[in-house]
């Protein structure tokens, strides 16, 4: 038998008594398909970075060579909604497999898994990887009973206690739920190796984001928008991102707590859009435009679907010149989280 593993990005799904139009930008939760200058696939900058399913492919092959073995055939399977745009994923496979046996002599064959990750994707006992990669910080539905914030789409410093509290619940649930149905899916002894967006723990507060945190921008850009009147204020007021940045210590909470995975490293690293770093204004603002186009390719099709597509490029005209005021800011919140997990 091949080894299987399994490759998620974002992937969501709302089971709440709410009405449809009500929930609608959480429902459409997956990202700008295609490959046009917006879309997610010309600009998914975090995952260029981290091209998962070659690396891995690489060290079992060098672990073979070391023990003499003939690479095992490898069936990957690739996870998200079915709203995303898998054939243009599935476009690039052919040229992937060729690569791969020319560089690697290795087989490879990849599937769509279509479907949420907070629900079962495969048989019981069949996975033998799993790997996450910057997707398990959306969370399955905005938090019940939360508050909205006016003026912003996340929690920011100004935001009551009970904003906080009720974001944690809602990730504290959904981790929980997603931990327990891989536990399923996994065989004894398989591994899992998750990648969140997190949050620095330098900073006690648990509400603090800094001005340059992605929600904090967006949420400044929208505010530009309802000053201009191209947005009202109470369709700002109504919209929240169903997202949570988990700091180490939560993290390894919800998984002691669930109890079906062992921690066997949790490391923290820096993160950054590599966008934001630059040393003169013209470098400012392409990175500003980088940024945006960045984040455009994830939340497109949530705001359209809360906004109207005519705010779209003025949105985010507004957003990459945030970006670019900002990039002298140094004492960033966000940070990634890689955890790597055995089943026990």
């Amino acid at each position: 038998m091949g080894s299987r593993f399994v490759d998620t990005i974002p992937s969501l799904s709302c089971d709440d008594d709410k009405s449809d139009d009500e929930y609608a930008f959480v429902r459409a939760l997956r990202m700008s398909g295609g490959d046009g200058a917006n879309s997610y696939s010309a600009n998914s900058l975090l995952q260029d970075k981290k091209v998962a399913i070659s690396e891995i492919i690489n060290t079992v092959n060098v672990l073979c060579q070391q023990l003499n073995q003939n690479p095992p055939e490898i069936d990957c399977c690739l996870n998200d909604l079915p709203e995303n745009d898998f054939n243009t994923t599935f476009k690039f496979v052919p040229f992937f497999n060729n690569e791969l046996m020319i560089t690697n002599k290795s087989s490879c064959f990849v599937y769509g898994a279509p479907g949420s990750f907070y629900a079962r994707l495969f048989s019981r006992n069949s996975l033998h990887f799993v790997h996450s990669c910057y997707a398990l910080h959306f969370l399955s539905k905005v938090p019940e009973k939360h508050v909205n914030d006016k003026g912003s789409v996340y929690i920011t410093g100004s935001s009551p206690q009970s904003t906080y509290k009720a974001y944690l619940n809602q990730f504290q649930k959904d981790f929980t739920l997603f931990l327990r149905l891989r536990s399923e899916e996994i065989v004894s002894n398989g591994r899992m190796v998750l990648t969140f967006i997190g949050r620095n723990t330098l900073n006690s507060d648990p509400l603090y984001r800094d001005c340059c945190h992605f929600w904090t921008l967006l949420s400044k850009s929208l505010r530009d928008l309802v000053f201009e009147g191209h947005v009202s204020e109470s369709k700002l007021d109504e919209f929240n991102m169903p997202f949570y940045d988990p700091n180490e210590q939560e993290l390894e909470e919800v998984i002691g707590n669930e109890g079906s995975f062992e921690i066997n490293d949790l490391e923290k690293h820096v993160f950054d859009l590599g966008l934001s770093n630059n040393n003169n204004e013209e470098d400012d603002y392409e990175a500003g435009y980088n940024e945006a186009n960045c984040i455009r390719a994830v939340t497109e099709p949530m705001l359209v679907a809360h906004f109207g597509e005519d705010i779209i490029d003025i949105l985010f005209d507004r957003y990459a010149h945030h970006v670019a005021n900002h990039a002298s800011c140094r004492n960033k919140t966000s940070v990634t989280l890689v955890v790597s997990l055995t089943k026990k």
